[in-house]
């Protein structure tokens, strides 16, 4: 396991957050502290400036009330010697103006360098309210960088403003104080958040050491020694922990014990058994296999392990392993090989807990080769067989037993009974026949004895054939194309093909029917149809009828002397030619049968 970096340790965030605890406390506290400040030195200074203010315009008001005589000052002189009193009062205050409310014209002011606007109309906006309204006005604006609170006051006299002191005050050396205590106050939290660090790390330490023993005895035990312990440092949280930890250490060396002891037996019963066993954990994938299963899936222990046992089985195309844990019934492998049949049955029994959670596989496999090979042999013998001979034969037996009773000697009914008898025998016959054909068919060493042909003239030929033997009230058309279609083919086999698809057209057409042969020709392959217009063939079982012993009507097919097989070998003989053969039909109206054979289109005088 990779060592846990600083920044990502336990250790560092412990530390992190104390520190990031603390500062946050500190800047809430600060906040605070600073706003409250603030607007208490805010206030003292507006206060102290009022003060000065209101003892100012009491002196004005009163000038400005005053009955002059000639010998008098002047109301300006009065107001400016005013002014000049003033200058010793407040440093805060760099100037005051005196407004008179009937002009509206400044009278006086205390800078020595704006003598020029008295005797001039003011501008200011806060004197205008204040003339308008009587009454008191502040604001603070900036002046070359600086800060300055303007105040606006009504001088009034028997409840008349009569003029107004406008005053502007320095405000810089309030802030200045601002900026010097949040200096110190930055300065005691850089320091208190050092302070908090160092006793953040100590305090981490007591910790994260019991911590980090646990984590060291967790990778020991991990590679399987259990014989370490974890130091316990005291009686607290942590402390309990290390010890439930040293418990935890010995109830798992007892554990893995048992389980070793178990798995050793496990392991014994595994290597004796004779069928195969596979073992996966949750995910699929092999994790135990015995030697019977490797050698009849023909694998090494070491290369199957830890791969998906889909793949090991070769069912990755038909099965997921979710699909194989909910799998109740056997699933066939055949592995047959040319000339070698291999067959098995796996059984799937899924590991499973109390709680439902799923942690593994078993798979059984038994070797079913020769079983498989025995029960194919026996249901295709009965089924092929015994069904299709039990009739004829009832039926010879029937007959037989009535004429050993005495009926030969009735001379009515005794030739019908051995023409009856002759003809089940002659059913026989051809049915073993046919079986024959069948069986050379499905013979591996089977071979075919091909030569090309021009399809036209030979199709054309076999029609001819059965036009002379078929029912004056069946017709025939034929539908063939002029140009040669040239395949290599059986003559025997694919004339053995005509003669039962024809004779299956020829049974089942009505009198007064019709029976169409064509030929056409698509990509590489001629396509060969007989259409009859007899009953037709029921949608739901077109695809069944070239199958061995299967007949739409069994009773009138067997009336009419079929054996069921002749659409099957009629089958089995295309498909040996690569080609195909399917039917259509539409019920009640007729048959159409389709078969395909390759061709090569030539001119007629290259094969001469």
């Amino acid at each position: 396991m990779k060592k846990v970096g600083f920044f990502r340790s336990i250790h560092f965030k412990f530390v992190l957050i104390y520190v990031l605890l603390i500062f946050v406390a500190m800047q809430i506290i600060g906040v605070y502290f600073v706003g409250e400040l603030e607007e208490n030195l805010v206030g003292n200074f507006t206060k102290s400036i009022k003060g000065h203010v209101n003892l100012l315009t009491y002196s004005i008001g009163e000038e400005m009330e005053k009955e002059r005589g000639e010998e008098d000052p002047t109301l300006e002189e009065a107001i400016d010697a005013i002014l000049k009193d003033r200058d010793n009062s407040s440093n805060d205050i760099s100037e005051v103006r005196v407004i008179d409310t009937r002009s509206r014209r400044v009278i006086g002011t205390s800078a020595p360098g704006n003598q020029d606007i008295v005797g001039k109309k003011t501008t200011e906006v806060l004197i205008k309210n204040t003339l308008t309204f009587g009454k008191e006005d502040s604001d603070v604006f900036r002046d070359r960088g600086r800060r300055l609170w303007v105040l606006s006051t009504p001088v009034e006299a028997n409840g008349e403003v009569i003029g107004a002191v406008y005053v502007i005050a320095e405000m810089e050396n309030v802030f200045e104080q601002m900026d010097e205590i949040n200096s110190i106050f930055m300065t005691g939290t850089a320091i208190a958040l050092v302070i908090t660090a160092i006793l953040g790390i100590l305090l981490a330490r007591t910790i994260t050491r019991p911590m980090s023993d646990m984590r060291k005895q967790a990778l020991v035990m991990a590679k399987g020694n259990f014989s370490r312990k974890v130091r316990v440092y005291g009686d607290d949280e942590i402390g309990q922990l290390a010890v439930t930890f040293n418990n935890l250490t010995k109830k798992l060396q007892e554990s893995q014990s048992s389980t070793e002891g178990e798995r050793r037996k496990l392991s014994s019963v595994l290597a004796n058994m004779t069928d195969g066993v596979i073992s996966t954990d949750r995910r699929g994938r092999v994790n135990l296999i015995n030697e019977p299963a490797a050698q009849l899936l023909n694998v090494s222990s070491e290369t199957v392990m830890n791969q998906p046992i889909i793949e090991v089985l070769g069912l990755e195309e038909e099965y997921k392993f979710e699909d194989l844990l909910e799998e109740r019934e056997s699933i066939i492998l055949d592995y047959s090989k040319k000339n070698r049949p291999f067959i098995l049955r796996g059984n799937f029994s899924v590991i499973q807990k109390e709680t439902g959670f799923v942690n593994g596989l078993i798979t059984v496999l038994h070797d079913i080769t020769e079983q498989e090979k025995i029960e194919s042999e026996r249901r295709e013998f009965v089924a092929n067989v015994s069904h299709e001979l039990r009739t004829p034969l009832t039926t010879m037996r029937s007959y037989l037993e009535a004429l050993a009773e005495g009926a030969w000697k009735d001379e009515e009914i005794a030739p019908s009974f051995l023409s009856v008898t002759q003809n089940e025998t002659e059913r026989m016959i051809r049915l073993v026949n046919d079986l024959l054909q069948l069986s050379k068919m499905d013979s591996k060493d089977y071979r075919l004895k091909t030569g090309w042909v021009n399809f036209n003239k030979f199709y054309d030929h076999i029609i001819d054939r059965f036009e002379m033997s078929k029912n004056d009230d069946i017709t025939f058309k034929r539908d063939l194309p002029k140009e040669a279609y040239f395949v290599d083919i059986d003559e025997d086999k694919i004339t053995q093909v005509l003669y039962n698809v024809i004779s299956n057209s020829l049974k089942y057409s009505p009198e007064g029917g019709q029976v169409t042969f064509r030929v056409r020709a698509s990509d590489g392959f001629i396509i060969v149809s007989i259409t009859d217009q007899g009953v037709g063939i029921p949608k739901n079982v077109i695809d069944k009828i070239f199958d061995r012993f299967y007949r739409v009507d069994k009773a009138r097919a067997r009336n009419l002397g079929g054996t069921g097989l002749g659409l099957a070998i009629a089958k089995e003989m295309v498909v040996a030619h690569g080609g195909k053969i399917w039917a259509e039909s539409v019920d009640g109206k007729g048959t159409t049968v389709f078969f395909t054979l390759p061709y090569e289109q030539e001119e007629e005088d290259d094969w001469s």
